[in-house]
């Protein structure tokens, strides 16, 4: 075992039965082919039912569409970023050259995206409980509070709820274009209100992000034109 992954086992306060869970956990695809991205889709879904049962038991008083908006808030990349910088995952993560002379061992994405994944490798590993309990020591500093749910909702959320108030369909995104290396890639992303004839484009690192810039985008259009 790698002093690396025996330090990382000790801030995470779990001990892997099968390591190699771990380590591929902290692989970036830029280093190998075999990577984390499996494990961060699982993780993924692992974290949003934990994060979503931590609210179910500590906001009772919350309605779901609000439980929702700060579960949203609580596993965006804003969030999970500051989570894998104190847990040491810049220090762990097994970057190809490239990804690493372009300062990926800070990008956002790509930590948030580890953090995932290793939440995942913790579910294969010990199961739903032993992950859940990781959840919850990852958020043990957060104080949760249905304040939260008054807080800054993401672009596409804000755009939604705009337009599902004026009894308007959601909008539709499409990828319009996908751009670089395939461990730096910049997706170009298309958001159209096909009632209003409005289009809107944005990009980011992932389709999510390019998503978001395009929701923003749109709300920006919005507001310029006045639109009630």
């Amino acid at each position: 075992m790698s002093a690396d992954l025996a330090a990382l086992q000790q801030r995470l306060q779990y001990t892997f039965s099968d390591l190699s869970l771990l380590k591929l956990a902290t692989t970036h695809r830029s280093y190998s082919a075999d990577h984390n991205e499996r494990l961060e889709f699982l993780g993924d879904s692992v974290l949003g039912m934990c994060v979503a049962d931590l609210l179910y038991q500590r906001l009772s008083a919350l309605p779901e569409g609000d439980l929702s908006r700060v579960r949203a808030g609580l596993v965006r990349q804003e969030a999970l970023h500051p989570l894998a910088v104190k847990l040491g995952l810049p220090e762990v993560l097994l970057l190809g050259e490239g990804e690493l002379r372009s300062g990926g061992q800070k990008r956002p994405s790509i930590l948030a995206d580890a953090l995932e994944a290793v939440i995942g490798a913790v579910y294969l590993d010990g199961g739903f409980a032993a992950a859940q309990a990781l959840v919850k020591r990852l958020y043990a500093s957060h104080e949760i509070s249905p304040a939260m749910a008054a807080m800054g909702k993401d672009p596409k959320t804000e755009l939604q709820e705009w337009l599902q108030a004026r009894r308007m369909k959601v909008p539709s995104y499409k990828v319009l274009s996908t751009l670089g290396a395939a461990h730096k890639q910049t997706f170009e992303v298309e958001c159209e209100i096909a009632e209003m004839h409005l289009s809107a484009r944005g990009s980011g690192g992932t389709r999510r992000a390019g998503e978001q810039a395009a929701a923003t985008a749109m709300l920006h259009t919005l507001k310029t034109k006045g639109a009630q």
